[in-house]
């Protein structure tokens, strides 16, 4: 049975799932508006010091592959897989963000979320709406964030200035490489994407 949470709910990772190969799902619309919905890698600054963990439409992965863009399925506008074991140690947190491509504002959209689902089974959800926002262009879903252990955080934090703004805010310098964290516990469930919705 999948956790419900609110805006501002935290839990570790491994209280939600013993798997760190995790599907990510993000469903978000409004009639006659266009969505870009992003992950960004970031660093222990909080900024996005590697251009290439930026992951979007035209960047569908990072270089490890720790993180993929996967395309709308499972009743999903967009979706994501992401090894937490593979991520690079430089990479501390994963802000997954949806931004208003063309005219509009986040007060438009209808009942929304972002998910997390291992092994087939959902285990979070975050579910927004509309009316927790205004004239906001962008939004802050939610986190995955390293603090001792992974863990997620339900966000739903707007911008005004659309992706400028977004960008504003985590824009940083290029940094170096760095080797990726040991491997974790193999008994964990093994990535597989929700069944699809009737």
């Amino acid at each position: 049975m999948a956790r419900e949470f609110q805006r501002g709910h935290k839990a570790k990772i491994s209280d939600l799932t013993a798997g760190t190969d995790l599907y990510v799902g993000v469903q978000i619309a409004a009639p006659g508006l266009t969505f870009d919905i992003s992950c960004f890698g970031l660093d222990a600054d909080e900024q996005l010091s590697d251009d290439r963990y930026f992951i979007f439409f035209n960047q569908p992965k990072s270089p490890e592959e720790s993180i993929q863009l996967l395309g709308a399925q499972s009743g999903d506008t967009e979706s994501f897989r992401v090894t937490l074991d593979r991520i690079p140690a430089a990479i501390q947190k994963l802000s997954f963000t949806a931004t208003l491509d063309g005219a509009g504002q986040m007060s438009q959209i209808g009942p929304g979320y972002i998910r997390i689902v291992a092994g087939g089974e959902e285990v979070v959800r975050y579910a927004f709406t509309g009316s927790e926002f205004s004239t906001e262009r962008a939004v802050m879903l939610g986190d995955f964030y390293l603090k001792d252990v992974w863990r997620f955080a339900a966000v739903g934090q707007g911008f005004d200035g659309g992706l400028d703004a977004l960008l504003k805010r985590i824009a940083g310098e290029v940094a170096e490489e760095a080797a990726p964290p040991a491997a974790a516990r193999a008994s964990a469930p093994g990535f597989a994407p929700p069944a699809q919705a009737t």
